[in-house]
C-alpha cells in the first residue's frame, strides 16, 4: 500500500518551513518511526518520521524546498518484504558503481560560471570531465584534476600554457563562498534588528566578587552530584539570584504591549544556549520554585536538546527575563540586546583574579564583570541599577540566597 508522507502540523505562528535534508534516497528501505527528512522553520528543526516499515519510492519535495504543513513530501510503499529486497538491490547496485564513471545526460551539464570560464580558458568541454560535486555537478577542482592528468605530461617548464595553468592554481586559493542564512539565522537578525528599532536599550555595569560561591561550590559540588546526579554549575547561583532581584524590582520581570505595561507575577527565565544551528534561548518556568538540583537538571535538559536539533516550541516560547554568558567563549564584557518583549537582559562574564581592595588590603579575587540592557522606556537607571546591586549582594553573600534577604 502507498502512503504519502506530508509535513507535519508545524507550530502556531510558523506558517512554512524549509526542507533541510533528506536522510533516505528513491528506493531505500526504511523502518517505522525512522527519521525520513529535517524541516526547518524559524524557530526549531522538526523532523518526519516513517509511519511504517517499507521503501521510498518518490520524493516530491527536495532539498531547500518550501513547504506548508499538509504537504506531500515522499511516497512510501509499505511492507517489510518490499523494503528488505530493495535493500539487497540497492547494496548490489552500490557494488556495480563504486568506481567514478561519467554521467551521462539528456541536457547540457549544468556548471557554475566560474567553472564555464575555466572550460573556456582551455577550450574544454564540459563532457569530458567527470563531476564529483552533488548529482554530478563539476567543480573547479574536477577541472584542475582534468587539466593535471591530461596536460601536464604534454607542457614543459616555461610553456606559455603551463604558467596559465599555475596561475588559475593560485588564483583558486583566493575565493567566495556565498551560502544563504539558515531559517534560523535569518529570524534571529530579524529579532535583533527588531529589538534595536523598539526599545530604547541602556546597559548598565557592575562587577561581583565571587570568592564566597566558588568556595561553595568547592565544598559541597562532590556532595551534591553524588546526591542529585547533577552538577553544580554557576548558573544556577545567577539565576536564583535574579529571580530574588525581581522580585525586589517587579518592573524589570515585566514586559511593554502598546501603551501597556504588564507584569508577570511569575519568573520563567531565559537561558541563552550556543548550538550548531546559532543562538537559542530556551525557557526554564517557574524558577522561584525550583531547587538549586531542580534548576540545573532542567538546565541540562534544556541544553542538550538545543544542541541535539530537537528542542521544541514550547520549550523557547514565553519568558520573563533572560540570562547569558557570554564568559564561556572568553568575553570581558558585552552590552546584551534584549530579547523582545522581555525588558531586561543580564550578562555574565569570565571569571578572572584581579586585585582588589579588601579590609584596606590588595588581594586577588574572583571577579565578573556584570551587564544589564533593560527598555529605558519603562525601567528607570535607578531601578536597573538597584536590581544588579541586589544580585551582586546575594552572590558576594550566597547565605543571603537561602534566607532570602
Amino acid at each position: 500500500m502507498s502512503i504519502e508522507i506530508k509535513v507535519p502540523p508545524l507550530p502556531e505562528s510558523v506558517s512554512d518551513a524549509t526542507l533541510v535534508a533528506w536522510h533516505k534516497t528513491v528506493g531505500q528501505a526504511v523502518s517505522r518511526d525512522e527519521n525520513l527528512v529535517d524541516l526547518e522553520t524559524d524557530k526549531v528543526v522538526l523532523e518526519v518520521p516513517a509511519p511504517a516499515s517499507g521503501t521510498i519510492t518518490k520524493i516530491v519535495a527536495e532539498n531547500g524546498a518550501t513547504v506548508e504543513a499538509g504537504d506531500v513530501l515522499a511516497i512510501l510503499e509499505e511492507g517489510e518484504a518490499v523494503a528488505e529486497a530493495t535493500a539487497e538491490s540497492s547494496a548490489v547496485v552500490a557494488e556495480k558503481v563504486a568506481a567514478p564513471v561519467a554521467k551521462e545526460t539528456d541536457g547540457p551539464i549544468k556548471t557554475s560560471p566560474a567553472v564555464r570560464r575555466l572550460l573556456d580558458e582551455h577550450d574544454l568541454d564540459a563532457t569530458m570531465v567527470i563531476g564529483s560535486g552533488k548529482d554530478g555537478r563539476i567543480t573547479k577542482a574536477d577541472v584542475m584534476s582534468f587539466l593535471k592528468s591530461d596536460d601536464s605530461s604534454d607542457v614543459t617548464p616555461g610553456d606559455p600554457q603551463a604558467e596559465t595553468t599555475e596561475d588559475i592554481v593560485v588564483g583558486l586559493e583566493r575565493n567566495e563562498q556565498r551560502v544563504p542564512m539558515t531559517r534560523l539565522r535569518a529570524r534571529i537578525a530579524e529579532r535583533l534588528v527588531e529589538a534595536q528599532q523598539t526599545a530604547a536599550m541602556l546597559t548598565t555595569f557592575n562587577e561581583v566578587d565571587l570568592t564566597e560561591v566558588m568556595e561553595l561550590r568547592k565544598r559541597y559540588r562532590e556532595s551534591f552530584e553524588k546526591k542529585h546526579n547533577v552538577r553544580l554549575g554557576f548558573m544556577s547561583f545567577f539565576a536564583k539570584a535574579a529571580v530574588e532581584a525581581l522580585k525586589r524590582f517587579p518592573v524589570v520581570n515585566a514586559s511593554v504591549e502598546d501603551n501597556e505595561i504588564i507584569y508577570h507575577n511569575y519568573f520563567d527565565i531565559g537561558i541563552a544556549v550556543s548550538s550548531d544551528r546559532g543562538l537559542m534561548v530556551p525557557v526554564l518556568r517557574d524558577v522561584d520554585q525550583m531547587s538549586f538540583a531542580d534548576f540545573e537538571t532542567a538546565l541540562n535538559e534544556v541544553a542538550g536538546k538545543a544542541q541535539a536539533g530537537t528542542i521544541g516550541m514550547d520549550d523557547l516560547t514565553g519568558g520573563t527575563f533572560t540570562i547569558t554568558n557570554g564568559g564561556i567563549f572568553g568575553s570581558m564584557m558585552s552590552t546584551p540586546i534584549l530579547n523582545q518583549p522581555q525588558s531586561a537582559i543580564l550578562g555574565m562574564h569570565s571569571i578572572q583574579q584581579r586585585p582588589m581592595v579588601v579590609d584596606g588590603e590588595i588581594v586577588a579575587r574572583p571577579m565578573m564583570y556584570l551587564a544589564l540592557t533593560y527598555d529605558h522606556r519603562i525601567i528607570d537607571g535607578k531601578e536597573a541599577v538597584q536590581f544588579l546591586v541586589s544580585i551582586k549582594e546575594q552572590l558576594e553573600d550566597p547565605a543571603r540566597l537561602l534566607l532570602q534577604v
